[in-house]
C-alpha cells in the first residue's frame, strides 16, 4: 500500500453477534450488505469487487466466493478470496486497495460472514494430526497455551495487566449492543482471578466465545467517494507477515511477525508507534495483546505488563484499546473476528461510536492474527492504519 489517501473506506456493517444463532453464513452477510447500501445510498450495481474472507463455517466450500456473489446479487470484475485466518478483513482493505489502482473495479465490498457456533466443527489437517493429537493438544487454546508458558518462563506474566485488559473490553462491550448477549455482565479483577485456567497459564476468560456473525466495509477511491458524498477514511499504511521464522524449528516463540508488519505498516504511514490514537488488536487471547503491543513497538520486549498497567486503555484514555469490546468481549464470529476490530475501527474515525466514542479520532491501528501452529509463533501478523481525511 502507497502512502496516501487515494483510497477511501466509506461504509461499514455489522451484525449483533450471536451464539448458535442458527443462521446462514450467506443469511448474516445479506444483513452486512443491507447496512452499507443504507448507511452509504449506492446502488448495489455500483460495487464490482468483492474480498471475502474465509470461513470455518464454509471451509470444506470451494466455490465460497462465488456463491456469495450469488447469494447477494453482485456481479464483480473483481473477486479475492482471503485466508489470512482473522487478518483477511485488513488484508482485504491493502488487496482492494491495489486492484482499484490497478483498475481493476471500482467499489469493493470486503466482507466477511461465518456461523462458526452453529456448525458442525470443520478439520484443519496439516500438523495437527501428526503432533498435536495425539498428545491432546487440540487447537488453539492449547497452542497459546505453550505460548503463555514459554513467555511467562522469559519475562514472567503480571496477571494484574492481563485482567486490565479483560476488564477494560469488558467494560467498553457493555456500550455495544452488537456484543453477545452472553457476555453482557460487568466483570471485576476478582472475576477475573477466579476464572478457571483452561491451558495453564490461559484462564477461560483470557479466551474468545465462538460464535456467529458477519462484518464488512466499503472500499473505493478518494475521487468517488467525493463524488458520492460519503463520509471516509484512508488507509495509510499496511505491513504483513506470514509463517513468519517458519524455516526456524528452533525461533523465539514469544516473538511475533508484528516485529516485521508493524514497523513496515507505520514507515508507509511516516508514523511512530506514539503517534497511534488508538488500536484495536486482533485479540483472539489477552497473551497476543502483549506480545502485539511490544512487536509493534509501543513499548520494550517483555514490559508490555508494565506498558498496560501503566497506560489508559479506556475509550477516553491516552491509547484507546478494542472500544466495542474486542472479540473476548464481543464474541468471535468465527474467521470474520478480525472485521470486527476492523470495523469498529471505521465506526470511531466516522465519529459514529456513540457511547464509547473516542475523542479527536484522527487514526487509529487494526491488527490481524491467523492459525497458530504447533511449537512456533502465530502464522499471519497483519497492521492496518487507518487516518481521517
Amino acid at each position: 500500500m502507497k502512502q496516501g489517501k487515494d483510497i477511501a473506506v466509506c461504509g461499514y456493517g455489522e451484525t449483533k453477534v450471536t451464539l448458535k444463532g442458527g443462521r446462514s453464513s450467506y443469511d448474516l452477510a445479506g444483513d452486512v450488505l443491507e447496512q452499507i447500501l443504507n448507511q452509504t445510498g449506492i446502488d448495489r450495481s455500483e460495487i464490482d469487487g468483492l474480498a471475502i474472507a474465509e470461513t470455518m463455517s464454509e471451509t470444506a466450500n470451494p466455490f465460497w466466493g462465488m456463491y456469495m456473489c450469488e447469494m447477494l446479487g453482485l456481479e464483480p470484475t473483481w473477486l479475492q478470496l482471503n485466508g489470512l485466518g482473522g487478518g483477511s478483513g485488513i488484508g482485504g482493505i491493502a488487496r482492494a486497495a491495489s486492484a482499484i489502482r490497478d483498475g481493476l473495479c471500482k467499489t469493493v465490498l470486503v466482507l466477511a460472514s461465518d456461523a462458526q457456533s452453529s456448525s458442525r466443527p470443520t478439520e484443519q489437517g496439516a500438523q495437527r494430526l501428526e503432533f498435536q493429537y495425539p498428545v491432546g493438544l487440540r487447537g488453539p487454546v492449547g497452542a497459546f497455551g505453550l505460548l503463555s508458558q514459554r513467555y511467562k518462563h522469559q519475562y514472567g506474566l503480571d496477571e494484574r495487566a492481563l485482567a486490565k485488559l479483560a476488564i477494560t473490553q469488558r467494560n467498553h462491550a457493555l456500550m455495544n449492543p452488537n456484543a453477545v448477549d452472553k457476555l453482557q455482565v460487568p466483570l471485576t479483577e476478582e472475576d477475573y482471578l477466579k476464572s478457571k485456567f483452561v491451558a495453564e497459564p490461559i484462564r477461560v476468560l483470557d479466551s474468545v466465545m465462538v460464535c456467529d456473525g458477519a462484518n464488512g466495509v466499503l472500499v473505493t477511491s478518494t475521487e468517488n467517494a467525493k463524488r458520492l458524498g460519503l463520509k471516509m477514511c484512508h488507509p495509510v499504511g499496511y505491513g504483513e507477515k506470514v509463517n513468519f521464522k517458519g524455516h526456524d524449528k528452533t525461533a523465539d516463540i514469544t516473538v511475533s511477525g508484528f516485529s516485521v508488519a508493524g514497523p513496515a505498516a507505520l514507515a508507509r504511514a511516516g508514523m511512530t508507534a506514539k503517534d497511534i490514537r488508538m488500536i484495536m488488536p486482533y485479540d483472539d487471547f489477552l497473551i497476543a495483546l502483549l506480545i502485539t503491543l511490544e512487536d509493534i513497538g509501543f513499548c520494550e520486549k517483555g514490559k508490555g505488563a508494565e506498558f498496560v498497567l501503566n497506560t489508559d486503555l479506556s475509550y477516553k484514555g491516552t491509547l484507546p484499546l478494542n472500544t466495542s469490546g474486542g472479540q473476548i468481549s464481543a464474541g468471535q464470529p468465527g474467521l470474520a473476528g478480525g472485521g470486527l476490530n476492523m470495523v469498529e475501527g471505521v465506526r470511531q474515525m466516522l465519529g459514529e461510536a456513540g457511547a464509547r466514542q473516542v475523542s479527536d479520532p484522527r487514526n487509529c491501528m487494526v491488527t490481524g492474527i491467523g492459525v497458530i501452529p504447533y511449537g512456533r509463533n502465530w502464522g499471519v501478523s497483519n497492521v492496518l492504519i487507518l487516518e481521517q481525511s
